[in-house]
C-alpha cells in the first residue's frame, strides 16, 4: 500500500492561490523568496522573521499589505489573522497584486523602482508622495514631467476628493475633407452640434486631409472659440497630440464624420466626469485568441463583452495624450505611423496597461458612421480588420503582455444615475431619433 505525501497530495502554487493567509518564515538567511512567492499569488504574507526589513521599505508601506508576527511566539499567528476582518482582507490583498505587479514582477521592475527610489533621494524637491508609491497604478505609472500636481493626473481625482474640470475640449480629427460646399459636409454638423454643448470650453480641429484647410470663420462655432491646426505631416497620431489649446482635463475625440447629437455629446462627458481615468465612448470593439491562428483577432461582433473603445467619439483625459506622445514605446508609435492605423487600439494599450482597467461603453444609435461618409468603406473592408489584428499582435509582442480587459458595462442615458423619469425628461432629442 502506497502513503501519499502532503507534497503529493497537495500543488503547492494552487494551494497558495486558493489561501488567504500565507507564511512567510526566515529562510537560511533573514529573508526569503517566499515573500515574492505570496506576492505573486495573491495572498497576504504573514512575515516570521524578526528583524527583517521589507525590500523598497523606504516608499512602500507594507503594513497595508502584510502582517508581521513574532517568530517565537507562533501559537499566536491563528488569533492575529482571525482579527482581520474581510473589507482589510479585500484590502490587504489589493495591495500585494499592486505591489507585486508595478515593483516586483520583473527584474526590469526591480531595477527601475531601485533607480527611481534613488532619484527620489537626489531630487528631494520633486520626490513622488508616499501616497503616490502605495494607490494604484503606483510611483513607475506616473510621470511627473506632465506636472507634479496630483490632481492632474486622472486616477487621483476621486482619492483626493477632487472634481474634473466642468468643461472640455473637442478635437476633431479631419483626413478627408469631404466635398461640396462646407456647410454640407459631416464636418460642418459636427461642429455645429458641439457648438450648441453646453459643456464644450473649445473645438480644435486637426487637419491632416490634402485638401485645403477651412478658415475657422467659415465653420460654425458661434461663441465656442474653433481652431484649425493644420499639418503638412498627414499622420494619424496627431489627433492624441497634447496641442496648445488644449486646456480641459477632458478631451472629446472625434471623427470628423460622427453624426453625435449634442445630447449624446452632453452625456458622453457627464459620465466621463464619474470615470475621468477611464476612455469613455460610444463605438466598442473586441479582441479574443484565436486558436487556430495561434494569436489575438480584433473583431467589431456586437457581442455582451469589449475591451477597447475607439477614440473616433469617446472622452479621456489629456494625461493619457501626454503618455502616447511623449512616453509611449518607439516601437508602438512606428507600428501605427507605418500602418497609418490603430492609433486608436494603442490608446486603450497604454489606458489599460496603466489603469489595469476596461473603457466604458455608452448606449449609441444603430448607425455610428455618416452613410454619406467617404471615409465609411474603410469599416467594411477585410484589409482593414486584417491590419488590425496585425497591430494587436505587435502591440502585445512589444509590451511583452495582453493589457486589455474586457467589460459587459453599457451606460444608457435614461438609466445612468437619476431617476428614468427624469433622465426621460433631460435626454429627450435620443428617444426621439431612436423612436
Amino acid at each position: 500500500m502506497r502513503v501519499v505525501g502532503v507534497k503529493e497530495k497537495y500543488d503547492y502554487e494552487v494551494l497558495m492561490r486558493n489561501s488567504t493567509f500565507c507564511l512567510v518564515p526566515r529562510g537560511r538567511r533573514l529573508g526569503s523568496f517566499r515573500f515574492l512567492e505570496v506576492l505573486q499569488a495573491g495572498c497576504i504574507p504573514v512575515l516570521l522573521a524578526n528583524g527583517w526589513e521589507l525590500p523598497f521599505s523606504e516608499v512602500i508601506d507594507w503594513s497595508q499589505s502584510t502582517i508581521r508576527a513574532d517568530e517565537r511566539l507562533l501559537l499566536q499567528v491563528p488569533d492575529m489573522v482571525r482579527s482581520v476582518n474581510a473589507s482589510q482582507m479585500l484590502h490587504m490583498r489589493q495591495q500585494t497584486q499592486l505591489m507585486w505587479n508595478q515593483y516586483f514582477s520583473s527584474i526590469q521592475k526591480i531595477v527601475h523602482s531601485t533607480m527611481e527610489i534613488v532619484a527620489d533621494r537626489v531630487r528631494r524637491h520633486t520626490a513622488r508622495p508616499l501616497t503616490v508609491w502605495n494607490s494604484s497604478p503606483g510611483a513607475l505609472a506616473v510621470n511627473f514631467t506632465f506636472s507634479d500636481y496630483l490632481p492632474h493626473f486622472p486616477f487621483y481625482l476621486t482619492s483626493l476628493g477632487t472634481t474634473p474640470s466642468t468643461r472640455y475640449t473637442a478635437v476633431i480629427s479631419v483626413s478627408h475633407g469631404g466635398s461640396g460646399p462646407m456647410h454640407t459636409t459631416p464636418l460642418y454638423k459636427l461642429v455645429k452640434n458641439i457648438a450648441r454643448s453646453k459643456f464644450v470650453e473649445r473645438i480644435v480641429v486637426v487637419w491632416t486631409s490634402s485638401q485645403a484647410a477651412p478658415t475657422e470663420s467659415r465653420l460654425p462655432g458661434g461663441n465656442v472659440p474653433v481652431h484649425v491646426v493644420a499639418s503638412a505631416e498627414r499622420s494619424i497620431s496627431l489627433r492624441h497630440y497634447p496641442h496648445p489649446h488644449i486646456t480641459t482635463d477632458a478631451v472629446f475625440s472625434l471623427d470628423e464624420d460622427v453624426s453625435l447629437t449634442t445630447d449624446e455629446l452632453d452625456f458622453a462627458f457627464t459620465v466621463w466626469r464619474t470615470f475621468p481615468d477611464r476612455i469613455v465612448g460610444y463605438p466598442a470593439r473586441s479582441h479574443h485568441w484565436d486558436d487556430s491562428k495561434a494569436g489575438w483577432s480584433y473583431t467589431s461582433r456586437w457581442t455582451n463583452s469589449y475591451s477597447m473603445v475607439l477614440t473616433g467619439a469617446a472622452v479621456y483625459h489629456r494625461y493619457w495624450q501626454h503618455v502616447f506622445t511623449h512616453h509611449a514605446p518607439s516601437g508602438l508609435l512606428s507600428t501605427v505611423k507605418t500602418t497609418s492605423n490603430c492609433d486608436d487600439i494603442l490608446m486603450n494599450f497604454l489606458v489599460s496597461s496603466i489603469t489595469r482597467r476596461p473603457p466604458i461603453k455608452l448606449t449609441q444609435r444603430k448607425q455610428y458612421k455618416d452613410n454619406a461618409s467617404e471615409a465609411r468603406w474603410i469599416w467594411t473592408d477585410p484589409s482593414h480588420f486584417h491590419q488590425r489584428t496585425v497591430c494587436l499582435n505587435t502591440f502585445v509582442s512589444l509590451m511583452g503582455h495582453m493589457p486589455l480587459r474586457h467589460s459587459n458595462l453599457r451606460l444608457d442615458p435614461v438609466l445612468f444615475k437619476d431617476k428614468v423619469s427624469m433622465q426621460r425628461k433631460k435626454y429627450r432629442q435620443i428617444e426621439k431619433i431612436g423612436s
